[in-house]
């Protein structure tokens, strides 16, 4: 499939770059990867509102078109973690969650604003960008609790098997992951859509691609030791 291209193009340009700021200029390698964790934060939120079909191959299913980018959310912690600890990791949570509070209160004020007479389409700009009260507070609840447990189970086990970096990458995403699917889509749609088959939906989906990924966060790790 196409996406798994340009998923492939658009995660080995990041990790490359984050490596080479990292490497190079330590301070501004921070700013570099609280950005890259921000744009996809926000990515995520915006394209949660389409559902896709996940197909495997053998099987298919129904999750957020978000699930391919979400793992680079997790991946993106994950680097900033490994350089430059866990106090700074939260920090970074914390601003990227102020920014998507930003986002809201943007859309929110844009959305007051009365639309041109030649504008056509208001209707559907207005659907996709209908955020329900549910929906905002179930994101940014999975958001906070998942974020904060996988930065400390990464800081974890970092300190307790420092050379097994594929132990916390591979255990800290994972958790993140499924955490957020059960979280969110609870939150979001009990009551109001059938909550059991998108959990499945999104655990496996997202786990997919968070274990894909894996490779390139282990290739991160190679490039900031290169001097």
């Amino acid at each position: 499939m196409v996406v798994y291209l340009y998923w492939l193009i658009s995660l080995t340009i990041v990790t490359y770059f984050s490596a080479f700021f990292v490497r190079r200029f330590k301070e501004v390698g921070y700013a570099f990867l609280v950005g890259f964790y921000t744009i996809y934060l926000a990515a995520s939120q915006i394209f949660a509102i389409r559902t896709i079909k996940f197909d495997l191959g053998f099987h298919s299913f129904y999750a957020p078109a978000a699930v391919f980018i979400y793992p680079f959310v997790a991946q993106a912690l994950d680097m900033i973690n490994e350089v430059y600890g866990k106090e700074k990791t939260y920090l970074a949570i914390l601003i990227a969650f102020l920014t998507q509070v930003l986002l809201v209160i943007f859309i929110i004020m844009i959305n007051t604003l009365k639309p041109a007479p030649f504008f056509l389409y208001e209707e559907a700009w207005r659907n996709i960008f209908k955020l329900g009260i549910r929906i905002t507070i179930a994101s940014w609840l999975s958001f906070l609790i998942c974020q904060y447990i996988d930065a400390t189970i990464f800081a974890f086990l970092k300190k307790k098997y420092e050379k097994k970096v594929l132990l916390r990458s591979i255990t800290s995403d994972a958790i993140d992951l499924t955490l957020d699917s059960i979280i969110f889509v609870t939150i979001a749609f009990l009551g109001v859509m059938p909550v059991i088959p998108l959990i499945i939906g999104q655990i496996i989906s997202k786990n997919i691609i968070g274990f894909i990924d894996v490779p390139f966060f282990l290739w991160y790790k190679k490039l900031i030791k290169t001097k």
